[in-house]
């Protein structure tokens, strides 16, 4: 039986090897190109310490002096030593670059593209390609502006499916990407995409989670709720989606849905305009109960701009919650 082990390296480039039961991590990355820190393979170095962030593993034998106790008891692991017993997440502390792997690439058509509303654009491309495509849920991809050499960033708003993976894209008036797919994309049309990057990404859900998205930083959690209604969770999950008009109100359906799926998501959406019908108005922090915060016990999920990434932690800790973990993803319109 094989696992997928992704390996995240410290630049943000994640590589997905596979491996068996039988054989290390460090083994299975070298047979498939990945050079990962490596000296002794015998657990007497330490020179493959990792950290392995989700997943199921036994050791082989170590010295204390290449992994302390304590070191295990938080999650390191050697590479040389570590054999999956399920998926696995392990964060390599060295650069893709170093560790001779590259980003990968893909080519794709675009399926659909259409305009959700003045501020929001969905996209989907597909190609029988994708479907070697792996992610974490919540990681973006370069995705390269047809006619020209630059890219944009934008994180999956699906997982894969059939070799169709989906995006939710800022409409920015007179942006390179958005001026493409407003006035002159159509199904068909080629685009390359390189990745998955990002260390924002669903980790295993082992208390309560705290989903914060501002306008398109729904697209991760979109991807993230999918996982999670495919898996189930046992513990309660609530998002809070603010925008600024009605009208940038997106995917309500699709969330809608994900509360039907899944028995202990709620959401909340809000709108910060003044002249705002919606019933529920103002910034993302005012819809914040102490009851999403569970006196701490909880993860955080932030996806949206600046502004709202330093709100959200001015607020947290002006109310002195330290939560267990606050992860968080800050974006910028790019022209």
């Amino acid at each position: 039986m094989q696992h997928q082990i992704a390996l995240q390296f410290e630049d943000g480039v994640t590589r997905f090897i596979e491996a068996t039961a039988t054989e290390t991590v460090a083994d299975a990355a070298y047979r498939q190109g990945v050079n990962v820190p490596l000296d002794c393979r015998d657990g007497a170095c330490g020179t493959c310490k990792c950290f392995a962030e989700a997943g199921k593993y036994e050791m082989g034998d170590y010295i204390e002096d290449a992994l302390s106790e304590d070191e295990a008891a938080q999650g390191f692991v050697l590479t040389c030593q570590m054999r999956a017993k399920s998926d696995c997440v392990v964060r390599v502390p060295a650069s893709s670059a170093v560790c001779r792997t590259q980003q990968a690439s893909f080519d794709a058509a675009i399926s659909n593209v259409r305009q959700l509303s003045p501020s929001t654009i969905a996209l989907s491309i597909k190609d029988e390609s994708l479907n070697k495509l792996a992610f974490l849920p919540g990681q973006y991809v370069n995705l390269q502006v047809p006619g020209s050499t630059l890219t944009r960033a934008y994180s999956f708003s699906s997982l894969p499916r059939d070799g169709e993976v989906s995006f939710l894209i800022r409409n920015v008036p007179g942006g390179l990407m958005s001026s493409f797919l407003t006035g002159l994309a159509k199904a068909g049309d080629r685009m390359t995409l390189t990745g998955p990057l990002g260390s924002f990404y669903l980790r295993d859900i082992k208390r309560p989670l705290l989903l914060l998205a501002g306008g398109t930083g729904l697209a991760p959690f979109t991807a993230m709720l999918e996982k999670i209604a495919a898996e189930g969770s046992a513990h309660p999950l609530h998002l809070i989606y603010g925008v600024t008009h009605d009208a940038d109100l997106v995917e309500m359906d699709k969330l809608e849905e994900f509360a039907a799926r899944i028995p202990n998501f709620t959401f909340t959406a809000c709108v910060a305009s003044d002249s705002s019908s919606y019933p529920k108005k103002g910034y993302v922090t005012q819809h914040i109960e102490p009851a999403h915060l569970h006196d701490g016990e909880v993860d955080i999920y932030l996806c949206g701009p600046p502004p709202m990434v330093e709100a959200v932690s001015a607020f947290i800790r002006e109310r002195g919650i330290q939560p267990a973990n606050f992860y968080y993803e800050k974006f910028a319109a790019s022209a």
